[in-house]
C-alpha cells in the first residue's frame, strides 16, 4: 500500500499523508551514512512517503548536509519529493563557536542566512517548506514576517510555517504576513494531548490548516515506558487493534491522530524499512469515535468530562 496525500492549507503546499522525519539519522547505523539515507528515500517513495522533515539544528547541524550527499546519490527527480526545514533555534555547539548560550533568532539577517545555508546544505536551488522552529521572545513581528515574504518572494522558499507556536504567537506572525503560515508542527500523540485542548487543533481547523505532529509516538515511550498512563495506553491501543483486526499498536496510534478533523500529518522518526511499513498502514485504519475516546480517556487517565 501506499500513503495518500494532504494539502496543508487551501492555498498552500501538499505533503505525503506522512512525512520521514530525519531528526536523529546521524544515531543510526541504516542512516549515518549517504547511501543509507538514499535507500531510505527509495524506500520512503515506495510506501508514498514523498515529504522530508529537517531542521537546521539536526544532528549538531550536520544532517541537511549528510541528506544533501544522499541526495546526490540518489540521482532521483527533486521534483519528487518535498524539502522541509527549520530555523531560529542557535544551539551552543562546536559548529557555531560565536554561540555563547542558547538563543533564538528571528532577525532577517539569520532567516536570509539560515535559508541560504540549508540550501547549499541540501544541494538544491529551493525549499518546499521553512518553518519558524520555536517561538522567540524578541521576535519583532514585522521584521521576521517581511523577511519570510522576502525568502518567498525570491523562489528560495515555496511556502512557510511556524512549529511550537502557541495558537497567539501564530495569530500574530500571521497578522503582518502577506501569505498564510501554512501549518504548525507541534507535539501530539497518545501521549501528549494538549494541542486538543489548548486551541492549537482549534485554531487549524478555523484556520484549514493541517498541523504537523512531531514525536507521533512518543518519544518511544509508548512503547517503552513502564509507567501506569502508558501501560494504560498500552492496553487501550491493544484492543482497539484486535477490533480492528491488526496487531501493531504503533499503526493503531497514527490512526488515532489521522482520525482527528484538524487532519494532522505525523512526522516519523523511524529509519527502519519494516517499521516504516507498519506504521504507513496506519492510514488505512479507520478508528470509530468510540475507539478513539477509549485511547483518549487511556491517556487522561479519567473519562471525558
Amino acid at each position: 500500500m501506499t500513503v495518500g496525500r494532504q494539502k496543508l492549507h487551501p492555498e498552500g503546499l501538499e505533503l505525503s499523508r506522512l512525512v520521514c522525519g530525519l531528526w536523529r539519522a546521524l544515531q543510526s547505523e541504516e542512516t549515518r551514512e549517504p547511501t543509507g539515507v538514499a535507500r531510505l528515500m527509495d524506500v520512503c517513495l515506495e510506501l508514498g512517503i514523498t515529504s522530508f522533515d529537517h531542521a537546521d539544528i539536526y544532528g549538531d547541524y550536520q544532517v541537511e548536509a549528510l541528506f544533501g550527499r544522499a541526495l546526490r546519490e540518489w540521482r532521483g527527480d527533486r521534483r519528487r519529493i518535498e524539502l522541509i526545514t527549520k530555523c531560529d533555534i542557535m544551539l551552543q555547539s562546536g559548529q557555531r563557536p560565536a554561540n555563547r548560550v542558547k538563543h533564538y533568532d528571528t532577525s532577517r539577517a539569520h532567516i536570509l542566512a539560515s535559508v541560504e545555508n540549508s540550501l547549499r546544505n541540501f544541494g538544491t536551488d529551493y525549499l518546499d517548506l521553512l518553518l519558524i522552529h520555536r517561538p522567540d521572545p524578541l521576535m519583532d513581528a514585522d521584521e521576521t514576517a517581511a523577511a519570510l515574504d522576502e525568502v518567498c518572494r525570491s523562489g528560495k522558499v515555496r511556502y512557510v510555517g511556524v512549529s511550537n507556536h502557541t495558537p497567539e504567537q501564530l495569530s500574530l506572525l500571521q497578522s503582518r504576513l502577506s501569505r498564510p503560515l501554512v501549518t504548525n508542527q507541534v507535539e501530539l500523540s497518545v501521549l501528549h494531548l494538549e494541542p486538543l485542548h489548548d486551541g492549537t487543533l482549534d485554531q487549524a481547523q478555523r484556520l484549514r490548516m493541517a498541523p504537523m505532529a512531531w514525536s507521533p509516538l512518543g518519544g518511544g515511550n509508548l512503547f517503552k515506558g513502564q509507567g501506569e498512563r502508558e501501560q494504560r495506553v498500552r492496553q487501550a491501543l491493544s484492543d482497539v487493534a484486535a477490533e480492528q483486526g491488526h496487531d501493531n499498536l504503533g499503526a493503531v496510534a497514527i490512526a488515532w491522530l489521522l482520525r482527528h478533523p484538524s487532519h494532522p500529518v505525523p512526522v516519523l522518526g523511524s529509519s527502519r524499512v519494516e517499521r516504516l511499513r507498519d506504521l504507513a498502514r496506519g492510514e488505512s485504519l479507520a478508528l470509530t469515535r468510540q475507539q478513539w475516546f477509549s485511547i483518549w480517556q487511556a491517556s487522561a487517565g479519567r473519562p471525558a468530562p
